[in-house]
């Protein structure tokens, strides 16, 4: 229903274990390489367990595509067969014709052939059970006498169990002991991670054939906490929020859309925990008194945490942290909060434009140098020519909450706006009404030096409280920034130190976004066509290059500007195209300086 509106090629969160939207976590790389090591093992059990959603078949499937030429499967999805018919249905997975009628000692001796007949071969036959936790204290002890069928070199036959947690409790019974010592390799497969959700969102996006990042960073932490991680949760509710979204006609998902998608889903807010908590086993002895306590330790321990974490990010070059963006810009113009409010729902309703380009990494941006001293002397403004006031002490700034709707009032005054918050209560709102778009993203000093905008960006002090600084231009190791309304020149070390790699910066979309894609495309057409005879070489490679297909075009820009030339004109694309065709457009630096800086980035 909202793929076209959102430039879908398929449903991006379908709940279907299809291969090509498997996001290879650290958790699901194991499982998956657990079930390589049974393709080369000498048979066996291999029991792979997860809970319900956490992407077991899905892994399954991704095997069965990945399996080497020599490997047979049998695949059994529902096993809550008798012994009799599980034998049956591995033969007819297999293709080993069985009489009407045959005995289990029949079909065991017909299997046995088989598979010494595929040995002889070179071939390695590999039996997968899903759902295994199903499977009957008789039926799990036919499987192992299974394993009996064997050379003097190998066993015949390697086993996959996949199933919930109970599997692993119905593999511990004395009665299935002598099962459990063949279980060669085990694998529990846990949900994702808070600092996953974000890629998993963006890599089913783009297999699905969108670029952009179509949910805020508010939008990705509720979908978080109402799906505890679980893939397929977090399938259901961004299904559904996409649905909300379209029908509200915005091409971003805020907060409070996935807070509604998700009680549609689950029906009331919190179900996934309270179901997450239903189907764990519970920790005996552990007393109300031992609760309140850990309790009361968390909150102490808290406080040292948020005085530490920074530090350990300044000190240790290797440690890397994300937050993401925080959603709206507090913008009251009459009254100053004590702190930014951050838990709103998104920093404006819409977002980038669908087909926008692949998005940043996520990496640490602390790639500068070693420490550098917070009151730094006064030093010309290259840009300029003046001098800008000496460096704040940005370990103990003290936030007093206004400092985004400051940040914002400076880059779009660089843009030639004047921008009242009082008027329109949210940035984005009125770059909106300015023919602008704003762009969040999470990256580098490389990410910022290749959009090349003035950009909004969140820093914290040595007690982990955020703040927000303009950055406005950047030359050489120097950076030119705005905080509370003044401009300080200070090294891009210092602000590494408080800086963990998320900004936001408006960007001018093209006009018309609302024209049917013939329009869109007729627009873009002539962009590149003014690219090309600016670029484009000699008459006859600019000929060349305008007989070529637009996609073509496109992906000949984006090499030209270091992009990956996919053909897809995103945000990224669209920005880049903007800087090369409008010289009017606020920059960090000059075009000719982006090679050099970028080297240093």
């Amino acid at each position: 229903m909202y793929y076209e509106f959102f430039g879908f090629r398929e449903a991006p969160f379908s709940i279907a274990p299809d291969p090509r939207y498997l996001y290879l976590s650290e958790r699901h790389k194991e499982a998956l390489a657990h079930l390589m090591y049974g393709v080369g093992g000498q048979g066996g059990f291999i029991v792979i367990t997860g809970e319900v959603g956490t992407g077991k078949t899905t892994i399954c499937r991704c095997f069965m595509e990945q399996a080497p030429e020599h490997v047979d499967i049998a695949l059994i999805l529902n096993p809550k067969l008798s012994a009799r018919e599980l034998l049956g249905s591995i033969c007819d997975e297999l293709g080993i014709k069985i009489p009407a009628g045959a005995s289990i000692k029949r079909m065991i001796d017909q299997l046995n052939a088989h598979l010494l007949d595929a040995h002889a071969k070179g071939r390695h036959t590999v039996l997968i059970i899903d759902e295994a936790q199903n499977l009957s204290i008789d039926v799990l002890e036919q499987l192992r006498l299974l394993t009996n069928l064997e050379t003097s070199e190998k066993k015949l036959l390697q086993i996959v169990l996949l199933g919930q947690p109970e599997l692993q409790e119905i593999l511990e019974r004395r009665e299935l002991r002598q099962l459990a010592q063949r279980v060669t390799a085990r694998y529990h497969l846990d949900s994702l991670a808070k600092d996953e959700i974000p890629a998993y969102v963006r890599y089913r996006l783009s297999v699905a054939g969108q670029r952009t990042d179509l949910f805020t960073p508010a939008a990705l932490r509720r979908v978080y906490r109402m799906a505890r991680g679980i893939p397929r949760l977090i399938n259901l509710i961004c299904d559904r929020a996409l649905l909300g979204a379209y029908a509200e006609g915005v091409h971003q998902v805020d907060a409070r859309t996935v807070r509604q998608a998700g009680r549609e889903v689950l029906g009331r807010v919190g179900a996934a925990g309270g179901n997450m908590k239903a189907e764990r086993p519970s920790l005996p002895g552990v007393s109300v008194g031992v609760i309140v306590a850990a309790l009361v330790l968390f909150t102490a321990g808290l406080t040292s945490y948020r005085l530490g974490w920074l530090n350990i990010r300044i000190n240790d070059k290797g440690a890397s942290a994300t937050l993401s963006t925080p959603e709206k810009a507090t913008l009251s113009a009459s009254s100053k909060p004590l702190k930014a409010d951050t838990s709103s729902s998104g920093i404006g309703s819409s977002g980038s434009q669908p087909g926008a380009s692949t998005s940043l990494s996520k990496v640490s941006a602390s790639d500068a140098g070693g420490d550098v001293s917070q009151q730094e002397v006064a030093s010309p403004d290259t840009s300029t020519g003046q001098k800008s006031d000496p460096a704040p002490d940005l370990d103990a700034y003290q936030p007093q909450g206004d400092e985004k709707v400051q940040a914002y009032q400076v880059v779009f005054k660089a843009w030639g706006d004047d921008y009242q918050p009082a008027s329109t209560p949210y940035a984005c709102d009125y770059a909106q009404t300015m023919g602008l778009q704003c762009l969040h993203r999470e990256g580098n000093w490389r990410g910022l030096q290749q959009l090349n905008r003035p950009v909004v960006m969140r820093l914290f002090n040595r007690d982990g409280n955020e703040f927000y600084i303009a950055l406005l231009r950047l030359s050489g190791d120097l950076a030119t920034i705005s905080l509370d309304g003044k401009e300080y020149q200070v090294p891009r070390d210092l602000l590494d130190k408080h800086w963990l790699g998320d900004y936001s910066l408006v960007w001018r979309m093209p006009p018309g976004e609302s024209r049917k894609d013939a329009d869109r495309k007729k627009w873009l057409s002539l962009q590149i066509s003014q690219v090309i005879d600016r670029q484009g070489g000699s008459v006859s490679q600019r000929q060349q290059l305008k007989s070529m297909s637009l996609v073509d075009q496109v992906k000949w820009f984006q090499k030209s500007v270091g992009l990956i030339p996919d053909g897809i004109p995103g945000t990224v694309t669209l920005i880049h195209l903007n800087t090369v065709l409008d010289a009017k457009v606020p920059r960090l630096f000059d075009t000719t300086q982006t090679v050099d800086s970028a080297k240093r980035g």
